[in-house]
């Protein structure tokens, strides 16, 4: 229903080829046909600040209704482009570019080859936007680069990872340094290439988070077992920190009818982990296991700790549809910024998530690797304290 009212709202915006508002500023890189991919801004028919579109950091606590009413207006402009070759791609791709860098809101004037058409875009990694059509041409107005993202532009002997940790490092937020990323602005020149949109916010989640966690890994353990929790979009977050060395697991439970679990009939749990030395493959959960190890992370630097760390999460029936990976890395955020519950053993903290969530601890406890090891496997410090069996 949401979608149908939201679709219903975006049919006026599907009357005309020329679209005329103020960018966010926002882009959209696709993954379609890599490496010949469709590249263009989003533009909504607003003239005024729009900034708040494109600004995920700034959505924890609106309704779905309200992200999908500001996204949904969102047009988008397409261009075939191959990835490689995105600097002999004339106008279009250089004003996209000019957008993806602005600092601000710009006025923007969208000429399509045809009337937008399509519904609402929807992904588990992407927020949402509305209908869609080639381009014909496109005016962007006088963009101000974001001027810390301008400087690692106009370095090309600087690698993109490194670009990357050092934006974050002074203080860029993760979804500006994503959009600068898909469209090539980091990197050692002849290196350099389009990212699609759903790769780019994935790899900037995962190489920061990387680095955090190497960081994370020099500090002091915690003294306790801790909860944190957040619940947002009936989505129910509860993250379990034991006082061990780094390692990292993220488990998601989705009920029937929900985004991942349309048909079935039970509940699907699935999970990745990492030991200490981290992951070499990508994590089969998706975009979601980096967004919430960023965000953990985040908080043991804060705190100059290390733990060993279990993000747990219900997405119950409430959450109707996807709206990005966002969601997670803000949620997660927002679990940290609350007072944990703390506890003295591991069966109490257990006992207590337990209580929170609806589907049984056993189901969490036997998808687990970390929660197995840490209720099954004894340690070799368990031989030297009395504690042997």
């Amino acid at each position: 229903m949401v979608k149908v009212n939201y679709f219903l709202k975006s049919v006026p915006l599907m009357s005309t080829e020329d679209i005329s508002g103020v960018s966010p500023p926002s882009v959209f890189i696709g993954r379609i046909g890599y490496p010949n991919v469709y590249v263009g801004p989003l533009v909504p028919p607003v003239h005024e600040d729009t900034s708040l579109y494109d600004l995920p950091e700034q959505w924890f606590g609106r309704s779905i209704d309200e992200i999908v009413g500001f996204r949904s207006l969102l047009i988008r402009g397409k261009h075939r482009v191959h990835v490689q070759k995105f600097n002999e791609a004339g106008k279009i791709m250089e004003q996209t570019r000019e957008l993806a860098l602005a600092e601000n809101s710009v006025d923007t004037e969208l000429n399509l080859t045809k009337k937008p058409r399509g519904s609402i875009f929807m992904d588990d990694s992407v927020q949402p936007f509305g209908p869609s059509a080639p381009i014909k041409d496109l005016h962007v107005g006088n963009a101000r680069y974001e001027h810390r993202i301008e400087k690692a532009y106009y370095d090309t002997d600087l690698r993109a990872t490194q670009a990357v940790l050092e934006l974050y490092d002074r203080g860029v937020m993760v979804t500006k340094i994503q959009k600068a990323f898909s469209v090539g602005a980091f990197g050692i020149e002849k290196n350099r290439r389009l990212v699609p949109t759903r790769w780019s916010i994935t790899a900037v989640d995962d190489i920061v988070s990387k680095n955090l966690a190497e960081t994370v890994k020099t500090f002091p353990e915690i003294n306790e077992y801790r909860v944190y929790e957040s619940v947002y979009l009936d989505n129910i977050f509860e993250i379990l920190m034991i006082p061990a060395q780094w390692s990292y697991e993220s488990m998601e439970a989705w009920y029937p009818g929900t985004v991942w679990n349309p048909h079935g009939r039970n509940t699907a749990i699935f999970s990745d982990y990492e030991g200490n030395n981290g992951r070499t493959t990508y994590a089969e959960i998706g975009g979601c296991y980096y967004s919430a190890r960023l965000a953990v992370c985040e908080q043991l630097i804060k705190e100059r700790r290390q733990a060993t760390v279990v993000v747990l999460r219900e997405a119950r029936p409430g959450y109707i549809m996807p709206v990005g990976v966002w969601q997670v890395r803000e949620n997660v955020r927002n679990a940290m910024r609350q007072k944990p519950h703390l506890f003295n053993s591991l069966d109490a903290s257990l006992k207590f998530i337990s209580g929170r969530f609806e589907i049984p601890l056993r189901r969490w406890i036997l998808q687990s690797e970390l929660l197995k090891n840490a209720l099954f496997q004894k340690k070799i410090t368990d031989f030297f304290s009395g504690k042997q069996t």
